[in-house]
C-alpha cells in the first residue's frame, strides 16, 4: 500500500511521472501536423523549392487528399468554439488560481503541461482553416493542384517549427519552473 501512494504522490515536480508525461505528450504532438505525413509534406516542400515539373505531382496530388481527409476533423463552429475557450478559460484559470496564489504544486504542474497545449489545439485549427481556405481554392480552379500543395506545405512546415517552438519553450518553462519550486520547497511542503 506504501509503494502505491509514493506512485500516485501529489508532488509533481520531484516525480519521474510528471517528467515523463511531459516528455512524451511533447514528443507526440511535435511529431507532425493534424495527422499528415511529415515526410510526405518535406517531399512537396522540397520539390515546390527546387521547382515545379509539367503536370501535378503524385506528392501534390497525395497532399491535396490528406488536407481533404483531415481538415474537417479540425472544423470548430462559432459557438462551439465560444463554449470550448470558455470551458478552457475556467479549467486553466482555476488551476493557475490554485497553483500560483494557493501554491498547490499538483495545479501549478498542470498548468504549465495544459496550457501550451491549449495554444498548440489553437494553432493547429488556425492551421486546419487556412489548408481549407487553399484546397477550396484548388477545387474551384483558381490555382493549380501544384501550387495549393507547395502552399500548403509551406504553410504545414511553419507551423511544424511552430510547434517545436512552443514545445521547447513549453518543456524549458515547466523545468525552469520546476527547479526554482524544488529549490524553495525542498521538502515538498
Amino acid at each position: 500500500m506504501h509503494g502505491l501512494l509514493d506512485v500516485l504522490d501529489s508532488r509533481s515536480f520531484s516525480s519521474l511521472w510528471y517528467w515523463l508525461l511531459l516528455t512524451v505528450t511533447w514528443t507526440w504532438v511535435g511529431r507532425g501536423a493534424l495527422g499528415i505525413p511529415s515526410d510526405l509534406v518535406r517531399a512537396v516542400h522540397r520539390r515546390a523549392v527546387e521547382g515545379a515539373g509539367q503536370g501535378p505531382a503524385p506528392d501534390s496530388l497525395l497532399l491535396l487528399d490528406w488536407v481533404s481527409l483531415v481538415t474537417p476533423r479540425w472544423q470548430v463552429s462559432d459557438r462551439d468554439g465560444t463554449v470550448l475557450t470558455a470551458v478552457a478559460a475556467f479549467v486553466v484559470s482555476a488551476l493557475a488560481w490554485l497553483g500560483f496564489a494557493y501554491g498547490r504544486e499538483l495545479a501549478q504542474a498542470m498548468v504549465l503541461l495544459v496550457a501550451p497545449l491549449l495554444v498548440l489545439v489553437v494553432l493547429r485549427i488556425r492551421l486546419a482553416t487556412r489548408l481549407r481556405a487553399t484546397l477550396a481554392e484548388a477545387e474551384a480552379g483558381r490555382i493549380t493542384p501544384d501550387l495549393a500543395a507547395a502552399d500548403m506545405a509551406r504553410q504545414i512546415t511553419r507551423h511544424m517549427r511552430l510547434t517545436m517552438a512552443l514545445s521547447m519553450l513549453a518543456v524549458g518553462g515547466a523545468a525552469l519552473w520546476g527547479t526554482a519550486w524544488l529549490a524553495t520547497h525542498p521538502l515538498g511542503i
